[in-house]
């Protein structure tokens, strides 16, 4: 078995970065068995560290492209040596993976924490993007992610109310969502503060719901969750749509009249979007 933990000792980890290096083989086979990776993939991970997972990710496919931004790390990288191994040595937030490759990826990232969500939106684009250049290359994404996040991006109207909102809209939006197992702290070096989840994205080729106007329901979500322990309608009116609109729109929806954002459901956010445009 390796000793991944006497390994990543040896690196000086920056908390800057938010660093912290999955030392866990168990779940290191878990992410490389959940990618389904074949000698046909081309795999993108994103923040390799030091490299653990990409050791075992260049055994399985076609080719890895590994970006990371700490230049100690990108040394460390060097060292595995593999020849389908491509490094880059840049932030994740400014790569256009188009330009990466011709082929389709997937995605595979233990990423910082508090970069979570922008990193999920460069992959994803935003709701009404519906043509984004990262999106269109992605067929999978497994992306450890902090328990709490992947809560989030599994939530459903029915979920308790702070983990249902943007986040959720946007992930569902694009892909089919599940958590694969959650991560003990224990699991990485150094300890993070919280638990973590591995969660996996399967992206979709059309949109969740077709809708006429996509930019206006982006508009109508936003609006819905702009004041968590306001009402919806409130919130709408508050976010410049029209009260009469809003109130006829949530009525037609046979909607209790001072329901909150996020108990509705993506479905029901899309019809309401499309009422809200005839009133």
């Amino acid at each position: 078995m390796t000793d991944y933990l006497n390994r990543a000792k040896f690196f000086r980890t920056k908390k800057r970065l938010g660093q912290n290096f999955l030392i866990n083989g168990e779940v290191i086979s878990d992410i490389i068995s959940n990618a389904n990776i074949t000698k046909e993939d081309t795999i993108v991970e994103i923040g390799p560290g030091v490299g653990f997972v990409t050791e075992q990710l260049v055994k399985y496919a076609k080719k890895v492209i590994a970006i990371e931004l700490d230049e100690e790390a990108v040394k460390e990288l060097e060292k595995l040596n593999a020849d389908n191994l491509e490094i880059i040595h840049r932030d994740i937030l400014k790569t256009d993976l188009s330009e990466l490759t011709t082929d389709k990826v997937k995605i595979v990232a233990n990423i910082p924490y508090y970069i979570t969500s922008p990193i999920i939106a460069h992959l994803l684009g935003e709701i009404d993007d519906l043509n984004n250049k990262n999106r269109n290359k992605i067929t999978d994404i497994i992306l450890m992610v902090q328990e709490e996040v992947a809560r989030r991006i599994v939530a459903t109207e029915k979920s308790p109310s702070k983990q249902y909102g943007l986040l959720t809209i946007l992930a569902q939006f694009w892909a089919d969502c599940s958590i694969i197992r959650l991560v003990g702290r224990k699991s990485f070096y150094p300890a993070p503060k919280v638990n973590s989840a591995l969660v996996y994205m399967k992206i979709r080729t059309e949109p969740k719901l077709k809708l006429s106007d996509y930019s206006h329901f982006r508009k109508t979500v936003k609006s819905a969750f702009s004041q968590r322990r306001k009402t919806l309608k409130n919130c709408l009116v508050n976010s410049g749509f029209n009260k009469e609109c809003s109130e006829k729109a949530i009525k037609e929806l046979n909607l209790i009249e001072n329901i909150r954002g996020e108990k509705l459901s993506l479905e029901q956010f899309g019809k309401l979007s499309e009422l809200l445009m005839q009133n």
